[in-house]
């Protein structure tokens, strides 16, 4: 009997997605958007919650890779957040170097996440895979936050959390916390929609629940009575405008604190206990009490003053100090910048940084100061950050714990235009305020200066590029934190399990690796 041939069965239609054929495709598309969401939820907007997608999108596309691939996704990731969060630098040496400088610094920024990515693709697949993930995250934070030349700790992830719910455990465990916190949640939320399991689910609310919970321990109350601070905004020339035009900007925080006493004699606002200058508004000669327009000013003023100085010292070395200028005794105790900004206020591997940066030839290096951040005025202790310093963790922890009733970051910012670098530093500012417990007066030289409260939020502050005064009574407080008394451990911790479940992921691959081995030898001796 013969048979017809079956006709062969027609074959489905094609349904394999985009995300199927196209892998490298959406994951670079995934790693650059993640990484211009997490530039876009940094101030002065406050769509803090972005940097959660950003990190849900960026654990999408390293999540089981292996590690050269989510070094070159990390790169991709970072380069999108570095490049238009650190524009300011273009805005500031971009008219004489063009964009090399700009690009050259997130570049080098980058790496540092790129290798952490290749390592957080290892660890991805891991039981807890999004606190593996999370932790070398920071670790990359924290290498590139000292190293090289001192490090470059700008745009951190947790500097972006002001207005965030995350910010309370700022106050157990600073910056790097918050930075944890941030990286955590976004990838367990990746992990919950691939594995639908509540583990995951669990570690995506956990940071928030955390921080939920510490907001009632959070004081602001004045529990060493309050101090009255004047903060004096002078304004000076706009970016490399500012450029031997020192006396300039000398003149003009000169008139405005001279405008500022007259105001105070008139009853025209409230006689401020302490007066805070801005970080370097003025230069000075190693006799500084011979000053007599500085004398003039303060005595003029009647309170002890904060002045920001470079001071050339008896040795012809430069510092970058602040000194407590009495109205009857002239200047005293002073603390100078101990975290000194390289390729501005020192210059390593000058052939090099010649291409790139205006402050080489005929610039001094400055001398780092070795004294406690501390100075005390009007019978209060005052913390001092200078500036960059504010991004390092020592610093203002330092001065908690040294004392400080309120902290305050004297700061010049005329070089960078009106971009967002002012308000990312005062973004430092606030979670500083939260991660101690004391209020920090923000004294800057063209803005943005300002008043910060304890629990982060900002009562007052000034426009850019505008001259103006702020008066206004701060808490002191004597509450040490968590975050104060245990510095820099939370980090540490975060470090070492980070590596260690990087070790631990290598050695399981390797132990596969090695089975597999010995199961293919086993079977070509049968065969």
């Amino acid at each position: 009997m013969i048979t017809a041939p079956v006709p062969p069965e027609p074959r489905p239609a094609r349904t394999v997605s985009f995300v199927r054929r196209h892998p490298v495709i959406w994951r670079t598309l995934a790693s650059l958007a993640g990484g211009g969401l997490l530039a876009l939820s940094f101030p002065p907007r406050t769509t803090w919650w972005l940097a959660v997608a950003a990190f849900a999108l960026f654990a999408a596309a390293i999540r089981g890779r292996r590690a050269r691939a989510g070094f070159g996704y990390g790169f991709l990731f970072a380069l999108a957040f570095f490049m238009p969060s650190l524009f300011w630098l273009q805005n500031f040496l971009g008219e004489g170097f063009g964009p090399s400088p700009w690009i050259g610094l997130s570049a080098v920024l980058s790496l540092f996440v790129a290798v952490a990515a290749a390592g957080m693709a290892v660890v991805s697949t891991l039981p807890g895979g999004p606190v593996w993930m999370a932790a070398l995250f920071v670790v990359a934070e924290a290498v590139r936050a000292r190293f090289p030349f001192g490090g470059f700790p700008w745009s951190r992830v947790g500097f972006g959390q002001p207005e965030g719910w995350f910010l309370p455990l700022a106050s157990l465990g600073g910056a790097p916390l918050l930075t944890f916190a941030v990286a955590l949640t976004g990838c367990a939320i990746t992990q919950f929609v691939v594995r639908r399991d509540v583990g995951p689910a669990l570690m995506a609310v956990a940071p928030l629940a955390v921080a939920f919970a510490t907001l009632p321990f959070v004081g602001t109350d004045a529990q060493n009575g309050t101090i009255t601070v004047a903060v004096v905004q002078g304004n000076a020339p706009e970016g490399l405008g500012a450029l031997g035009s020192g006396n300039e900007m000398r003149r003009n925080h000169i008139q405005r604190a001279e405008q500022l006493a007259r105001d105070i004699k008139a009853g025209r606002g409230p006689k401020p206990d302490v007066v805070l200058m801005p970080e370097t508004f003025t230069n000075l000669v190693p006799d500084a009490g011979n000053d007599t327009q500085l004398n003039r000013m303060v005595e003029d003023l009647g309170v002890p003053t904060l002045v920001g100085a470079r001071q050339r010292q008896a040795d012809g070395s430069d510092q970058n100090v602040m000194i407590v200028w009495d109205p009857r005794t002239g200047p005293g105790q002073e603390y100078a910048k101990s975290k000194l900004v390289p390729f501005g206020e020192f210059v390593p591997i000058r052939p090099v940084a010649r291409l790139f940066t205006p402050f080489v030839d005929g610039q001094l290096d400055m001398r780092p100061g070795i004294q406690a951040p501390v100075l005390t005025a009007a019978g209060s202790t005052l913390g001092v950050g200078i500036c960059f310093e504010v991004a390092y963790d020592d610093v203002l922890t330092q001065a908690a714990r040294d004392g400080a009733e309120v902290l305050t970051v004297p700061t010049n910012n005329n070089w960078y235009g009106r971009t967002e670098m002012s308000y990312q530093q005062l973004a430092m500012s606030r979670v500083r305020a939260m991660e101690h417990g004391r209020a920090v007066v923000v004294s800057a030289t063209t803005g943005v200066s300002a008043i910060v409260q304890p629990d982060g939020s900002v009562t007052r502050q000034t426009e850019l590029y505008t001259a103006d005064t702020l008066v206004a009574a701060v808490p002191k407080r004597t509450t040490v934190t968590l975050a104060t008394r245990i510095g820099a451990w939370p980090e540490v911790a975060m470090v070492v399990g980070g590596l260690a479940a990087l070790l631990w992921a290598i050695g399981s691959r390797i132990r596969q690796r090695q089975r597999r081995v010995g199961t293919n030898s086993g079977r070509t001796e049968q065969d």
